[in-house]
C-alpha cells in the first residue's frame, strides 16, 4: 500500500508514464528551448541565452506547443524511449533526473505546487532570455550561459 503513496515519478518508469504524466514532468523552465552551441573540437554543448522564436521570454513556455513543428521543423520532441540521450538537458530537468533515478527537486511544481517556483528559484532564464529573431545567428556565441553535461 505504501508504494501507492508514492509519486508517479518515483513508482513508474519513464515508459509507463501516461501522455499526462510524462507531459506534467516538464518544469516549465524553457532550457530545453535555448538555442545551443556545439564545439567542434570535443563536442560540448553549451547553452545560450538566445530562445526559439516561439518561447514566451516570462513564461517560459511555447507559444504554440501543439503546432511547433510546423514553425520549428527541428524541435526535438522528448520522448521517454529517448533518456539515454537526455544527457544534454540541464542537469535540473525533470526529465532528465527521472531518467537517472533521481527525485525532483523542493521547487518543481509536482513536489512544491508552484508553478512559478522555477523562475523564483531562477532555476528558467525567465525575464534574462533574448528571442532568436533579434540576435544575429553570428552573435549566438557572445550569449553563451552554460555547458552541458
Amino acid at each position: 500500500m505504501a508504494a501507492d503513496l508514492e509519486p508517479f515519478w518515483k513508482r513508474k518508469t519513464l515508459a509507463q508514464l501516461d501522455p499526462g504524466e510524462w507531459e506534467s514532468l516538464c518544469d516549465g523552465c524553457g532550457l530545453c528551448c535555448l538555442q545551443k552551441l556545439e564545439d567542434e573540437d570535443d563536442g560540448a554543448v553549451y547553452y545560450t541565452r538566445i530562445a526559439c522564436k516561439l518561447l514566451d521570454l516570462q513564461t517560459c513556455r511555447c507559444s504554440d506547443y501543439p503546432n511547433r513543428v510546423k514553425h520549428v521543423p527541428d524541435c526535438i520532441q522528448l520522448t521517454p524511449a529517448q533518456a539515454d540521450q537526455f544527457q544534454w538537458l540541464p542537469p535540473t530537468c525533470a526529465y532528465r533526473l527521472v531518467s537517472e533515478g533521481k527525485d525532483l527537486p523542493h521547487w518543481h511544481h509536482l513536489v512544491s505546487g508552484d508553478p512559478d517556483a522555477v523562475h523564483a528559484e531562477r532555476i528558467s532564464q525567465s525575464g534574462r532570455m533574448l528571442s532568436e529573431n533579434s540576435v544575429a545567428e553570428d552573435d549566438w556565441e557572445d550569449h553563451l550561459i552554460f555547458r552541458a553535461g
